[in-house]
This record gives structure tokens, sequence and C-alpha cells, in this order.
């Protein structure tokens, strides 16, 4: 198939932006500030609240807004993550969508190989991390047996009012804060996609790049993102309808998968053939129209460059 106009952009100059993370009002705000500017960030985000919170609504906007070839600039690691593992996880995020990540005073930089190799120690160093929870975890619950003390929650087992209440109130809390927590690697394909399609081909999109989402799931976080004010109403809005397209464009990357030397006017005139009508109308296939249900087949992951 013909080479598409277009397919190897040349690459954008990096952006430096900046993370600045206080607890108070006084707590080193101007320092951070102070270095950032310092590294060149042109551009800083500031954010208030606890270290041990998962709750930053400022650092998810963040993140959904960096593109390849960005560089995220914190003064120290402890200002991005609330766990090795939280930390982790946002920089492979990061990684996979073409960002890198810097820490100043960690002498840090994911753009470098000793980057690579820290993210590494990172890694098993989370491994650790998880080991040891998990280790005192079962030894507490089997102090407690060992004491003749029942596991869970003692109100809960008694169906009280207030106790059932305080735990789906915390449940909820959780919900959000993991919903929060994971949404760089998700929200960003939900803005690209929504409501231009449904939320049928929003999860296939996500599922293929290593996501687990069910359609219902997936309606449910963005509402729920979306009455935290932590995303934009318009995600939720009424898709067209978009079927016949949505087949078309099934249609023209299996003609494209079969034969890959077939350029676009090739596609067109088999197309033609199979008695396919275009979909935005007319009689014969254009090379325009088929280029445009390449895109959203290259998009939807059914075709790899």
């Amino acid at each position: 198939m013909a080479k598409r106009p277009g397919a190897n952009p040349p690459s954008a100059p990096k952006r430096l932006i900046g993370y600045a993370r206080v607890s108070t009002d006084d707590e080193g705000h101007d320092a951070q500030m102070d270095e950032l500017r310092a590294a060149g960030c042109e551009r800083i985000f500031q954010e208030h609240g606890s270290g041990a919170s998962r709750a930053r609504p400022v650092l998810t906007r963040l993140l959904g807004n960096l593109t390849a070839g960005d560089v995220l600039v914190v003064v120290q690691l402890d200002r991005l993550g609330h766990s090795v593992s939280h930390l982790l996880q946002v920089i492979e995020d990061l990684e996979t969508r073409g960002v890198h990540f810097r820490s100043i005073r960690d002498r840090i930089d994911t753009s470098t190989p000793q980057g690579m190799v820290s993210l590494q120690v990172f890694g098993a160093v989370a491994r650790l991390e998880r080991a040891l929870i998990a280790e005192r975890t079962k030894a507490g619950i089997k102090a407690a047996k060992a004491r003749g003390n029942l596991p869970g929650n003692p109100g809960l087992r008694e169906r009280r009012p207030e106790a059932i209440k305080a735990v789906s109130k915390a449940r909820e809390k959780l919900y959000l804060d993991e919903l929060i927590s994971s949404a760089q690697s998700w929200l960003p394909i939900v803005r690209q996609l929504r409501p231009q399609h449904s939320w049928d081909n929003v999860a296939r999109v996500l599922n293929r790049r290593g996501h687990d989402w069910t359609v219902e799931r997936l309606r449910r976080a963005v509402h729920r993102m979306v009455r935290e004010k932590l995303a934009e109403p318009e995600l939720i809005a009424r898709s067209p309808r978009r079927a016949p397209e949505d087949r078309l464009m099934k249609v023209v990357a299996a003609i494209a998968i079969a034969d890959p030397r077939l350029s676009l006017r090739d596609i067109a005139a088999q197309l033609d053939q199979m008695g396919e009508r275009p979909a935005r109308g007319g009689r014969k296939w254009q090379p325009s129209s088929v280029r445009h249900l390449l895109d959203e087949a290259h998009r939807f992951g059914l075709i790899r460059h």
C-alpha cells in the first residue's frame, strides 16, 4: 500500500513542564518554583495537598495534557509519588507515551541510559515494597487469630447501619483515588475519542493497548471523573450514530491487511467492485475517503504501522 503523506512528521521540540506540590502554603513553595524555573521549565503546575493522598487533580490534568517529547520535571521524587509503586506507575505510563521524567535533586532523567537503569531499580524496590506489605498483613491476621480475634469489621458482622455506611463511604473514596491515580494511562485516550466514538469503540481501543475495561465500567469511571470536575462534561455527551462507517472501516482494514501493496486508489476501486457505497455519499469511492477510514483503523489498532 502506498505510503500516506504525513506518516512521519518531524519531531517537536522538547517542552520542560514543571510540577510542584506543597502540603501547606509556606512549605518550600518558593524554593521549588525557583529550582523548576532555573531548570528551564516553560510552565509550572502547582498542587497543594498531602503526600499520602492519592487525590491530586492538578497532577491528573497535567499528566493527561503531556504529549510525546515533553519532559515532566520535579524538584525531587517525593513531590510526584505517594509511594514507590505509584511513582513507578506514573513514570512507566509516561514512558509508554514518549514523555520523559526528570528529578532535579535526585539526578534522574529517563531520557538517558542511566535514567532507565534507575527506573529498573525503582521496579525492584516496588516489588519489595509490595512483598513486605503482604507479609506484614499475613502476620497481623495470624497474630489476631492466635489472640482469638475474628478478622474483619465487627460492625459489619452485626450489620450495624453506621458501620455499613462508613464502609460504603470508604469504598467510594478508594474507588475515586484509584481512578485519579490511574487516569493518566486511560483518560487522554478517552479525551481523544469521546464523544465522536461510542463507549464500545473507546473500550476496544483501550483494551487493545493493554487495559481491561468493560463498557459499563468505563462509562461509570468517566461519569465519576466528570462529576468530580476532573474531566470535561462533553466526554459523556451522546455519540453520533456511526455504525455504517464503523463497518466500512473494518472492510477497508481487511483489504489493506490482505494486500499491503495496494494504493488508496486501488482500495477505492476494489470497494467500488464490491458494491460498497461511500459513507459520505456519492457513487464512487475517492482516495481521501479511503485514507480517512485507514486513519480510523490505525487509531483503533486494526492495522499496525
